[in-house]
């Protein structure tokens, strides 16, 4: 078997953290900070102070890096690489939620480890993962070119899934009303900054870094044929039973029901999954039960303007 799918689990036993402690600290007046602009650029407060930490991030050549803007299939890819790593192993799988499998670099709330301190526990290979525009990202991943997995989804839906998104997790501001946030969003204000700019400027680095660049959308289509380049880009290719069941083991429905990657684990005062889940529907083309005629005419005018000259192109239903 290759080093990869041999990969160890992590050397620390996954615990929660103690409920009654977070609720405390998270009542004094952690809930819902205003975002910290960096570098002109609107991130979660919490995330914001996580940027000095990483400065520090030591790079080792076998990483690969897991990139998106929110709401585009982060989970899902970094769940795909985890199994695809353990050779569809569902009990390895299992045994600690998906973001201590995969360190989430910018992370960081009070009371839970930081993704860097997570990232200190986990063995090599390493699968990495981050939502950072490239203004943001620690310089030594681009340095030692390590390989690079984007997936990118339609603005319509990520819009519609990141106002829910935002209404559940309250380390985000209050995203009021749905016009409220479309605005938001439009404007670039939202945490992460630019839809746009995001998915642009990393489809333009995969012309001078390995970087494999992905699509929602197609990943909901055919998602064996996208797996299989996922396998073939990390350089492990798999049998054709194992990449099936990884294909089974990672469909939408799977990971809705999976606590290890539902995001269930995390307390409802961080995330208040009865205002929605986490994993909330996965579907493409579901912005149409929330866009009015009006706004979708006026995003539709915007987005021309803003990816005007891009060769990138997105299916907004299929």
């Amino acid at each position: 078997m290759g080093s990869l799918h041999s990969k160890t689990l992590i050397s620390h036993q996954y615990k929660s953290p103690d409920p009654g402690k977070l609720r405390m600290e998270l009542i004094q007046d952690h809930s819902r900070p205003p975002l910290v602009y960096v570098k002109g650029i609107p991130l979660i407060k919490y995330f914001a102070e996580a940027l000095e930490e990483m400065k520090d991030l030591q790079v080792w050549p076998d990483d690969v890096l897991i990139s998106t803007y929110p709401k585009s299939g982060t989970t899902w890819v970094s769940e795909i690489l985890d199994r695809i790593y353990h050779w569809g192993d569902q009990e390895k799988c299992q045994q600690a939620p998906i973001f201590h499998r995969v360190p989430f670099l910018e992370f960081k709330v009070p009371e839970f480890p930081s993704g860097m301190e997570v990232l200190k526990e986990t063995p090599a290979p390493r699968l990495l993962k981050t939502h950072l525009p490239l203004s943001l990202l620690p310089q030594a991943l681009l340095d030692r070119k390590i390989k690079i997995i984007y997936m990118a989804r339609n603005a319509k839906d990520v819009a519609v899934s990141y106002f829910n998104f935002y209404k559940m997790a309250k380390v985000h501001p209050d995203p009021g009303t749905w016009e409220d946030f479309l605005e938001t969003f439009m404007t670039e204000k939202v945490s992460y900054g630019s839809w746009y700019q995001h998915v642009k400027e990393w489809w333009e680095l995969r012309k001078q870094y390995p970087l494999l660049y992905l699509f929602y959308e197609d990943m909901k289509k055919d998602p064996k044929r996208e797996i299989q380049k996922i396998t073939e880009f990390v350089g492990q290719p798999l049998p054709e039973d194992i990449l099936d069941q990884i294909v089974q083991q990672t469909s939408f429905k799977k990971m809705k029901e999976n606590p290890m990657t539902n995001y269930s684990t995390i307390p409802d005062e961080i995330m208040d999954h009865t205002i929605s889940p986490f994993m909330r529907k996965g579907t493409t083309g579901d912005w149409k039960n929330t866009f009015t005629v009006a706004q979708n005419e006026r995003f539709d005018a915007d987005y021309e303007k803003k990816m005007a000259g891009s060769d990138l192109h997105f299916y907004t239903e299929l």
